[in-house]
């Protein structure tokens, strides 16, 4: 299978109520799932938001919590989903993206590598240590979030190891929309793939507004869908033999000499 079809579940996510997050999050996977989606994709941090400080209250591990609710909300659905939460991890805890399978439950995890010091997600979170690629199966997808975007090596990487697809959920705010919509673009074009991202939306506290404009972007970089600034599910169906035909008849790729 090379196509597949994708929900981007553009959410406004509640800080520090991860009740009200998780509810509001079963509604988008059902809807997406009837949608007949394979993937059904969260922006970063669904489960709380960002809101760190809370991380010891929420987080898990992967095989527990909330991490094991939504693998059987996967399999009850019949759909992948793609997000980030919390995870404890020894000691510490990551912002990290588990790779859920309606099928295999968790099936790896990307956590966050570069973390974003003007929130000081730094002195809360420990950073990731690895990329991650996989082989989906309507192909090879690999995980991004958020900061990631502005790392383009880590998207090269990426394109190296044959990826089609990169995931990005995203907590990107006001007044750097056009930074989002710019960065997207252009590590889809340099890496000729389709990238999907998906940002929250809403109003915090202290006046932080997200945006939205979740969205896909192909290979030429031309957008496939995209929203707007509210809450809602927006669906796409994307074609990744499109990767192949882009990379042959353009072979950036192959002239690479650095």
């Amino acid at each position: 299978m090379s196509s597949v079809t994708l929900t981007l579940a553009q959410m406004q996510v509640r800080n520090g109520v991860p009740r009200t997050n998780w509810t509001n999050m079963q509604a988008m996977t059902t809807e997406a799932a009837r949608r007949g989606s394979d993937a059904v994709i969260f922006p970063e941090l669904w489960d709380a938001g960002m809101r760190f400080e809370v991380a010891k209250d929420v987080a898990s591990s992967l095989s527990g919590g909330l991490f094991a609710q939504v693998a059987a909300l996967a399999r009850q659905q019949d759909i992948h989903i793609f997000g980030t939460q919390y995870e404890k991890r020894g000691t510490g805890f990551h912002n990290t993206l588990a790779a859920i399978s309606p099928r295999s439950g968790v099936m790896a995890a990307y956590r966050k590598i570069h973390l974003f010091p003007l929130d000081d997600e730094d002195k809360w979170l420990m950073p990731g240590e690895a990329p991650l690629a996989l082989d989906m199966p309507w192909g090879r997808t690999a995980f991004a979030i958020c900061y990631d975007l502005r790392f383009p090596e880590l998207f090269r990487r990426y394109a190296s190891e044959g990826a089609a697809l990169v995931i990005v959920p995203a907590a990107w705010p006001h007044p750097r929309l056009e930074h989002f919509r710019t960065l997207l673009r252009a590590r889809a074009i340099e890496n000729q793939c389709f990238v999907a991202a998906v940002n929250r939306v809403g109003m915090e506290e202290d006046g932080t507004h997200y945006f939205g404009h979740s969205c896909v972007i192909d290979p030429w970089g031309e957008i496939v869908v995209e929203a707007g600034g509210t809450e809602g599910l927006f669906t796409a169906t994307i074609d990744l033999d499109f990767v192949r035909e882009v990379r042959q008849a353009l072979p950036a790729l192959d002239s690479r000499r650095l």
